[in-house]
């Protein structure tokens, strides 16, 4: 039996295309947390929202990386929405939050993310399995930190 809820119906297509995305910071800096990953969120689904695609389920991890499950409609490739997200979000995020000025100190030629990315298409069956596992990203984080407290 088939699932039609995670269909998505456009003019000319019925599509169900799902990418686990995942990209880190340069220098794997600490820096997504507090106000820059509030501000980050928000951002990411700002630009989801105005290029036509969804972010599903969002979460930081280990305060140096980014774990997204997108919805895109066939019309938008991966490297596009990948471009856009890293791009105009970094653009903004130096704006927004001087913060960051301290660990990306060059005002010219400037990087927030590392210039490589990972991307998985996500069928039906492992929707649900990586939607949880970005879910969990913090929880992870927070139960690995505590497990080290007590050894202390």
């Amino acid at each position: 039996m088939k699932d039609n809820s995670r269909l998505t119906y456009g003019r000319t297509s019925v599509y169900n295309l799902n990418y686990h995305l995942i990209w880190g910071t340069k220098y794997r800096n600490r820096v997504l947390k507090g106000n820059v990953e509030v501000v980050l969120k928000q951002i990411l689904l700002e630009i989801a929202s105005k290029y036509g695609f969804s972010i599903d389920h969002m979460e930081i991890g280990k305060d140096d990386h980014i774990h997204l499950l997108v919805s895109a409609p066939p019309k938008l490739s991966v490297t596009n929405i990948v471009r856009w997200l890293k791009g105009t979000s970094a653009w903004r995020l130096f704006r927004e939050c001087p913060e960051l000025q301290s660990n990306y100190w060059k005002k010219v030629d400037r990087h927030l993310w590392s210039p490589s990315y990972y991307v998985e298409s996500i069928g039906t069956t492992n929707q649900k399995a990586v939607a949880k596992y970005i879910d969990d990203q913090r929880q992870k984080e927070v139960e690995i930190g505590d497990a080290k407290s007590d050894k202390d």
